[in-house]
Formats: C-alpha cells, sequence, structure tokens
C-alpha cells in the first residue's frame, strides 16, 4: 500500500503554529507560569505542620477518623524522607492542571449534554485524547512552551481533560425526564432547570468526574519530570536513570500517598453530595 505521510503532515502543522502563533503560546506560558508559581509559593510557603493538619481536618470531616489518621500518618512519612518540596510542587501542578481541566471540560460536558450533534462531535475526540500514549503529548508540548512545568501542565491537561467532560454529560443525560418536566411546567427556564435542577442532581456522578481528573493529573506529573517539570516526578525520574532503587521507591511512595489522600477525599465528597 501507498504510505500516508500523516507524521509527515502533523510536524508541519505543529512547526506552522509554533511559528505564526508565538505570541498565543508565550502569553498561555507566561499565564500559567505565574498559576503554578503562586500555588507553588503558597504550598511551600506554609509550615508543613499547619497543611497536614488542615487535610486531616478536611479528611475528618469529609472521609471519617480512619482516613485522618492515614492523611496524618502519610504525610508525616512523607516528610520524614525529606520530600515535601517536591510533594507540594507536584500538587501545585496537579491543583493548576485540574483548575483548567474543570475550567473546559464543564462547559463541554454541558454543551455535550443538551447537543446530540456536539455530542457526536466532541465523544470522538475524547476517545483520541485517552486512548493516546501519555508520553506523546509531551512532544508537542515541548515545541510549543519548551521544556518546564508549563509544558508539563498542558500535557497533564489534555490527557486529564476527558473524565470531567464525559461525566458531567453522563449525569445531566442521567438525570430522571420527570424531573425535568415537571420543572418545565412550573416555568423554569433553561438557565433555572440546568443551574437549580439538573447539575444539582448531576453532582455525585460531575465530582467522580474530578476524582478521575485530579488522578490522571497525578499520574501524568510524574510523567512530565522527562520534560523537566519537576516535583516528585523527577525523583522518581533520577531513581531511573541513575538506577537508584530506594529513592525511585521513595518517590513513587510518596506519589501513591498523596494520590489515596487526595482520592480519599474527593471520593467521599462525591459520596456526602449523593447522601445529601
Amino acid at each position: 500500500m501507498i504510505r500516508l505521510p500523516i507524521g509527515d503532515y502533523v510536524e508541519r502543522g505543529i512547526d506552522w503554529l509554533t511559528v505564526n502563533l508565538a505570541p498565543f503560546f508565550t502569553g498561555i506560558k507566561e499565564g500559567l507560569s505565574g498559576i503554578i508559581n503562586g500555588f507553588d509559593f503558597i504550598f511551600n510557603g506554609i509550615p508543613f505542620f499547619i497543611t497536614i493538619a488542615i487535610l486531616a481536618v478536611i479528611a475528618w470531616r469529609l472521609a471519617g477518623r480512619g482516613t485522618a489518621i492515614f492523611t496524618v500518618i502519610g504525610l508525616l512519612l512523607i516528610v520524614s524522607m525529606n520530600l515535601w518540596k517536591q510533594t507540594m510542587e507536584t500538587l501545585a501542578l496537579v491543583v493548576t492542571a485540574t483548575l483548567i481541566a474543570l475550567l473546559l471540560g464543564l462547559p463541554l460536558g454541558i454543551w455535550m449534554s443538551r447537543s446530540d450533534k456536539a455530542n457526536s462531535t466532541i465523544r470522538p475526540i475524547l476517545d483520541f485524547m485517552q486512548t493516546m500514549p501519555a508520553f506523546v503529548y509531551l512532544i508537542p508540548a515541548v515545541y510549543f512552551f519548551d521544556l518546564g512545568e508549563v509544558p508539563g501542565a498542558v500535557a497533564t491537561v489534555i490527557f486529564a481533560m476527558p473524565p470531567v467532560v464525559r461525566l458531567t454529560s453522563l449525569g445531566i443525560r442521567q438525570v430522571p425526564v420527570d424531573v425535568v418536566e415537571a420543572s418545565k411546567a412550573f416555568g423554569a427556564t433553561s438557565g433555572q432547570l440546568l443551574w437549580k435542577v439538573q447539575i444539582p442532581m448531576a453532582m455525585p456522578t460531575i465530582l467522580a468526574g474530578l476524582n478521575q481528573t485530579i488522578l490522571l493529573s497525578l499520574s501524568m506529573v510524574v510523567i512530565s519530570a522527562m520534560i523537566g517539570a519537576g516535583g516528585l516526578g523527577n525523583v522518581v525520574l533520577q531513581g531511573i536513570t541513575q538506577m537508584k532503587m530506594g529513592q525511585g521507591f521513595e518517590g513513587g511512595l510518596a506519589v501513591v500517598i498523596l494520590a489515596m489522600v487526595i482520592d480519599r477525599i474527593t471520593q467521599s465528597l462525591g459520596k456526602a453530595r449523593k447522601k445529601g
């Protein structure tokens, strides 16, 4: 068969974008860098024992005593491994990527839930975003934003956004038809129906999407260490490249602890909303 030079076309497209939209990418880079550095300054500026206490209280209120105890023990273990700074750097990247994913994903999910045409158009794009190997996203991110935290955050947003889009659309579509019809019968406008009926009832499903987005962001942030994103991913990467098994294990353990704390808290938030 004749070879289709798809890769060549992609490279030409990326080169064209890099040259002609350089000011646009520069603006995004500066904006994202400011946000990431701001979160990093806050997280690393607060003494670790205060941060641990705050997270423990949140875990206790939302998930119970067991999760609160695990949060304290797990985070103190991270401190004892001298990985607190790297953990906060990773958390800053995760928070930034998650916020951007929510700002982009929630409107897309709402649009998909209200338009079958949009749903049929966006769904294949989400399939592509989820099935493409995570490492592939690093290549255009480096082209557009050089090395560092910003391309890591951009690649993370692309990789982690599909769950919140899908589950937002699914949650709104699963609102019972009789509830929607009753709201319309009482004179609810389209906006009132969305914000006062559909989104509140779909909130547990939306929060499940948020949970998945956060966890995918955390996994992608670690991979992004390959392009200079830093944080715990850099610790793991150094352990791999320098054949330091202990260092790599400690970095991986810190990632697991952070992921479990975030997962338990966000899952409990969704369960609390569902019960309410």
